[in-house]
């Protein structure tokens, strides 16, 4: 093989591995245990196309792995000096057009990376106006609250205002009434959080109806497949974040998420399937963070329509059950099935097989 043989040979590699790259990265469905390298199958869109860029992108870096190889393997082999030889092998230092492809393709590759990254995340954090179901997630140490702010399934049904009016604003006079009557003398003290006491909460969003998990019971978030569905993040202690495996997404939980600067709303265009997903808090959070789970249990539209009109309070019609009773009502289980409660008492040990004193 001549000189200009090889030049060619190599310049025919590097085209075909850029042409090779883009067109893994262009997003092309595929989805099977193997090929998701050891990522969950989402059951949303935007967890698809996460899935489907960490595929094409884990491929193109193989082939792109095969190629550096392949010529590393290639110049040891073909070019090495000969034993019975006083001359070296042709040195390729100082060749422009060379040295300036080698510069090059590296910056092409991080380009087209770059741009299928940003399709991707503006496509995850797109937000549209009037969501099917807004939902109020309120973490703690060491669980969670979830409400329904807001419901619209379309389909001739009403719009549902899931906000307890009557809470918000007593939490929300509460905060006032003590900052202007806090300090000595009744004058207002600055706190500790932009001017505001740790324990004022009125940020925080409160439904009429709610779940709230405890020692005893996973709280389960029961949502709609095929609808729109925004979440409203919020802590009412330290950081937590929000994280279901199958969305192939989490989002942090800041207290006073304003004044933190937080984008605590994100949305999911619709959940695909039914069924039951575990829900973990992804941010180290104290004693049971590890344990600090939940259920997201999407069920057809029809049956969360039910479950709603079993929830609501009494005095809008409904029967006002509870989570546990409205989900065996609709013919759900009634207690979480992806994962089991645990206990939260810091008092609590385990026994360990030694009598204690």
């Amino acid at each position: 093989m001549n000189v200009a043989q090889g030049r060619i040979l190599r310049r025919a590699g590097l085209a075909a591995s850029l042409g090779v790259a883009a067109l893994l990265l262009s997003g092309c469905s595929i989805d099977n245990e193997v090929l998701r390298f050891g990522w969950p199958s989402g059951v949303t869109p935007q967890a698809e196309r996460m899935r489907e860029l960490w595929t094409w992108s884990v491929i193109a870096a193989l082939v792109m792995g095969i190629l550096v190889w392949g010529l590393t393997f290639w110049a040891v082999i073909f070019h090495r000096k000969k034993k019975d030889s006083p001359e070296f092998p042709r040195q390729t230092a100082y060749n422009v057009p060379l040295e300036l492809a080698y510069t090059a393709v590296p910056f092409v590759i991080i380009a087209v990376l770059f741009y299928f990254t940003v399709v991707v995340q503006n496509h995850v954090l797109d937000k549209e106006d009037n969501p099917n179901v807004v939902v109020d997630v309120t973490a703690f140490q060491w669980n969670w609250k979830f409400g329904y702010r807001s419901i619209d399934l379309g389909d001739g049904q009403a719009k549902y205002d899931g906000i307890d009016q009557e809470a918000q604003a007593a939490v929300e006079a509460g905060a006032a009434s003590g900052t202007e009557h806090g300090g000595e003398g009744g004058h207002a003290q600055p706190g500790a959080i932009h001017g505001k006491s740790p324990q004022d909460l009125s940020y925080l969003h409160y439904d009429k109806i709610e779940t709230i998990g405890s020692s005893q019971e996973i709280p389960i978030l029961v949502l709609p497949t095929g609808k729109r569905i925004q979440f409203e993040l919020a802590s009412s202690d330290v950081i937590h974040s929000f994280w279901v495996p199958e969305f192939l997404f989490k989002r942090d939980v800041n207290p006073n998420p304003k004044e933190n600067q937080s984008d605590n709303v994100f949305q999911i265009s619709e959940i695909e399937k039914e069924g039951a997903f575990v829900g973990r808090c992804a941010e180290m959070c104290g004693t049971f963070h590890a344990m600090m789970n939940f259920e997201v249990r999407a069920v057809s539209p029809d049956k969360f329509a039910q479950y709603i009109d079993l929830r609501k309070p009494a005095d809008e019609g409904g029967r006002a059950l509870t989570t546990a009773e409205a989900l065996e009502a609709i013919g759900e289980s009634p207690v979480a099935t992806s994962t089991s409660p645990f206990t939260t008492d810091r008092g609590y040990q385990q026994a360990s097989g030694v009598e204690g004193n």
